[in-house]
Order: C-alpha cells, then structure tokens, then sequence
C-alpha cells in the first residue's frame, strides 16, 4: 500500500463521514415535528455518556464527546429553525432533488426510499412538500407515480420542468474499456438504452439514479458504471466517464410538488383526474367542454385503476380564479366520476 493509496481510502472516509453526518442532521430535524421543544437534558447526557465509553484504541474519550457536543448543538440550532422540508424519492444527487432545488433553493431536501414514502411522508406531516416525477420526454409516464395521484388528498402546489443529463459514472481510477456493467434506475436505463447496447453494457436497474452512484462509491467494484447526475459524481467522489449519455438531447422530466393545503387561486396551470368505464366517449365529453371555452390542455393521459376502469389526467392552461376555467370546471365534475381538482399552480422551466 503506497502514500496515494491510503490518501485515496481517507478521502472516500471523509465522504462517508460528511454523508453520514448530513444524514444524522436530517433525522434530528424531523424530529422537531415531534417535539415541544429542542431540549432534552437527558436523552443528551445519556448519548454522550455512550460515546464516552464507546470511544477505544485511537479516539481520545475528551474529544470524542467535545466532537458530539458540537453536533447536538448544531442539530439544535436545525431544529430552532425549523426550515421547510421537501421528501424525494432517491439519494441525494437524484434529479428529483435538483427539481426541489429548482422549486425552492432554500429548502431542506430529505431522502426517501420509495415513492409512496414521499406520499405519506407528506400526508402525516413529517415533511412540508414531496417532489415526485409525472413524465418523461423519452421515458413517457413515470406510471407508480400517477397511480398514487389518483387517490392521495394531497394537492399539488407546482410543477418543474427538469433537463435531464445523465453521466456514466465510476470509481476514481476505473478503466473504461474493464466497464461490464451499468446500474441505474430504470427509467434511466430506458432514456439511455441505445448508449448501453453501442457499449455493450449490462443494464442492471437500481432503485435509484444517485443511489446507484453512491453503491459503487462505497464498494469500488471494477467492471460496473452507474448512469447519474453530474451532481452525483461530485457528491460520491466518481470520475464522469461520458457525460449526455441519454440518447435524445431533448431530455426533460417534469415534477410535482405535492403539499396537504393549497392556494389554488395564484396559479396558471391546473391538473384534474376523473375515472372513465368507456375512455373515448368520457374523455370525448370533456375535451368538447373545454374547447367550447377555448381552454388549451397540455397533458392527456391514461392508465389502468380498478378493472373495467381507467383514471384519466388533464392538464389546462387557466387559473380556478378565472369564471371560464372554474365553470369549465364545474360541467366536467357534473360528467365525469371521481372527478377531483388535484390542484391549480405554477410550473418553473429550467434550462439546461
């Protein structure tokens, strides 16, 4: 083992450290929805009384507890400030949090395992917002997503319009032409499905863009790349093999920001859902009543709910604070069942 190689194992340390301590940071903060008060005398006592006997061999007692002092102090300054949090599916790095950065700079973004997570996340209250992607420009309707919409009480407050630029990505050092295999999520695998056959690459989905990054990260295998965010990279410590590896240039994914209460008059954009036994003729009715009102849609989909029946989604230009939109509106509640306002708001574009 040279000089450079222990430099490199320190360096993947302090990764993990400053992962893991993020990490810590977001737990403590959720648990101020669960708390009167920042303060707990003893719970601290005890947690620094553990890591006094805990520390061993080279960690000096003294500073371990002076280190783990600094933290809960820290972890109490978080949670006195109490900032507005947003759930996404994935690891940090995922384009969903580039999305919830987009919506909101500021924001506190919080991993989530699964989609359904960010979905009750939300709904108890553990975070403020959830970010979860609707569509895809290559890899078409993200359908678990639009499942969950169809019967959440949750209300959709934005939208972003997200350019997404995959990397192919591997541990520092890797050699390219040793590359067998690639990890990713599979929507991610599908926009860059004709990069991975010219390269003769194994797909190998993952439940995660940056989750895939952040695996090979910490076990350094050889012949295998994940397909993520240039953020990723850089979070992981990964060297970018190619970047827009996705096969179409015109890449975008588009997001919703989901929260429990709305101010449905301040937007400019309006989503709804109804339910359809025969599809052509329900959406027939409705489309013939929006363009009687001369309201322009942007978004007509369609997918399996209960047998025999489909949950149908429509996107319209228009405010619910605009009589032609509201009673547009209104005459397809009275046609349609199951219908529901999923929300009325702003979509922010970004650029590439």
């Amino acid at each position: 083992m040279t000089l450079d190689d222990l430099r490199r194992d320190i360096d993947k340390i302090d990764t993990k450290i400053l992962t893991l301590l993020n990490e810590r940071m977001e737990r403590a903060l959720l648990t101020r929805r669960f708390k009167t008060t920042t303060e707990d005398k003893d719970r601290e006592q005890a947690l620094l009384e553990r890591i006094r006997h805990a520390s061993h061999n080279l960690v000096n007692p003294e500073f371990a507890t002076t280190l783990y002092t600094e933290i809960l102090s820290e972890s109490k300054r978080l949670q006195e400030k109490n900032p507005l949090t947003i759930g996404f599916q994935g690891e940090h790095g995922a384009f969903s949090e580039m999305a919830a950065l987009a919506y909101n700079s500021a924001i506190v973004t919080i991993p989530c395992r699964e989609f359904i997570d960010v979905f009750e996340g939300v709904e108890s209250g553990l975070y403020s917002f959830g970010i979860v992607p609707v569509e895809n420009t290559l890899g078409g309707l993200v359908e678990a997503v639009n499942a969950y919409l169809i019967n959440t009480n949750l209300k959709i407050v934005a939208a972003v319009n997200l350019p997404v630029r995959h990397c192919l990505v591997a541990p520092q050092g890797a050699d390219h032409r040793e590359l067998r295999f690639v990890w990713s999520h599979s929507q991610a695998l599908t926009q860059c499905r004709n990069f991975i056959l010219r390269n003769h690459l194994e797909p190998i989905p993952y439940y995660d863009t940056a989750g895939a990054a952040r695996a090979i990260a910490e076990s350094q295998p050889k012949d295998v790349a994940a397909i993520s965010s240039r953020l990723a990279s850089e979070l992981y410590g990964l060297d970018i093999i190619k970047e827009d590896v996705q096969d179409f240039k015109n890449n975008r994914t588009r997001f919703f920001v989901l929260a429990k209460d709305t101010t449905e008059q301040a937007g400019d954009k309006c989503s709804i859902v109804f339910t359809a036994g025969d599809k052509a003729g329900s959406l027939f009715a409705v489309l013939e009543v929006f363009a009687r009102a001369g309201i322009n849609l942007t978004r007509i989909e369609s997918i399996p709910d209960k047998p025999g029946t489909y949950a149908i989604f429509i996107d319209l230009e228009g405010s619910v604070g605009d009589s032609r939109v509201s009673e547009s509106l209104e005459k397809v509640s009275n046609i349609t069942k199951g219908y529901r306002l999923l929300g009325c708001y702003r979509e922010v574009r970004t650029t590439p």
